[in-house]
């Protein structure tokens, strides 16, 4: 199946893993915006490992990764939320990349992950862009900020987007049969102290091109049949873009009836395109002065005569 997360867990171990394959969510990014295959690349792995990442959400919310440099491409974002849907968008110059690095790309960077529940406070983690990919980025990035062992592998073509993930959890927790919850019984769980370091090494001998082309059913048969595993029911993974009017509206209300009103004396419409989908939104005189006059802090100027 394509678009799809499948979560799966090492019964004797305190280790849980995924396996995530991008189709249409990636093509749907694709088809919106025409960027640079080094680009491409990098920012299909990002939505494969985002997505990856949703899946451990413990809350409902979002998840935005974001790289942001000095270099060619100056911002790269991808958002994910507990719902399972992704957008993805890349900001680069008009410039041939003639290094295709990470540093290459952005420069002097900095990786930022911000989680966003509905619900509760607004956390995030900022380190510096570092390691020979995004893989290798994040895997820093969860040890240094969530102190998680992660491995990860990524990979992305102009078709597909695909990732395994494996982590290790702590010693004291373990999954509920069923969900993401993770709760304290540590005599319940067989200790092996060499299992780590084992799943380790057996995930470290996937092909790109078998994360790409196998199932993932398929992948951990082939990385772990001599291991206990537990899968869980897959779950579908879509594009969705989060813009709207409404959203629009209460933007330009934010600048302030005077700004906007002098924006619409200029040019007569206002047009913002959402940067994700390219979907376009545009405001003339009329919507303007609806929008501040259904706004009780922005009152609309009088009319002159």
């Amino acid at each position: 199946m394509k678009d799809t997360l499948q979560r799966f867990l090492f019964e004797n171990l305190a280790v849980r893993g995924e396996i995530v394959h991008l189709d249409a969510t990636w093509q749907a990014v694709l088809e919106r915006h025409q960027y640079p295959g080094p680009v491409q690349k990098v920012l299909g792995e990002l939505m494969a490992a985002v997505s990856l990442l949703i899946a451990t959400l413990k809350f409902k919310g979002q998840l935005i990764a974001q790289i942001q440099g000095d270099g060619p491409v100056s911002l790269l974002v991808v958002e994910g939320t507990s719902d399972k849907t992704l957008r993805a968008m890349a900001s680069c110059k008009d410039e041939e990349l003639t290094d295709e690095s990470l540093r290459g790309l952005f420069g002097e960077a900095r990786l930022v992950i911000t989680l966003e529940p509905e619900k509760g406070e607004r956390y995030q983690g900022i380190v510096s862009l570092s390691g020979e990919n995004i893989a290798a980025a994040l895997t820093d990035y969860l040890l240094r900020s969530e102190q998680l062992d992660t491995d990860l592998w990524l990979v992305a073509d102009s078709q597909q987007a695909a990732g395994l993930l494996v982590q290790k959890l702590p010693d004291t927790e373990k999954v509920k049969s069923g969900s993401n919850v993770l709760s304290s019984n540590s005599n319940e769980q067989n200790v092996d102290l060499d299992g780590w370091n084992r799943v380790q090494q057996l995930s470290s001998t996937i092909k790109d091109e078998e994360l790409l082309e196998l199932g993932a059913e398929e992948i951990i048969h082939r990385l772990f049949h001599e291991e206990d595993i537990r899968l869980f029911e897959p779950e579908l993974i879509s594009f969705r873009c989060g813009c709207s009017h409404d959203r629009v509206a209460n933007m330009l209300r934010s600048l302030g009836a005077e700004e906007v009103h002098s924006i619409i004396k200029e040019q007569d419409t206002i047009d913002v395109a959402c940067e994700f989908c390219n979907h376009n939104y545009s405001f003339d005189a009329v919507d303007v002065e609806q929008l501040f006059a259904t706004s009780p802090h922005h009152p609309a100027p009088k009319t002159e005569q």
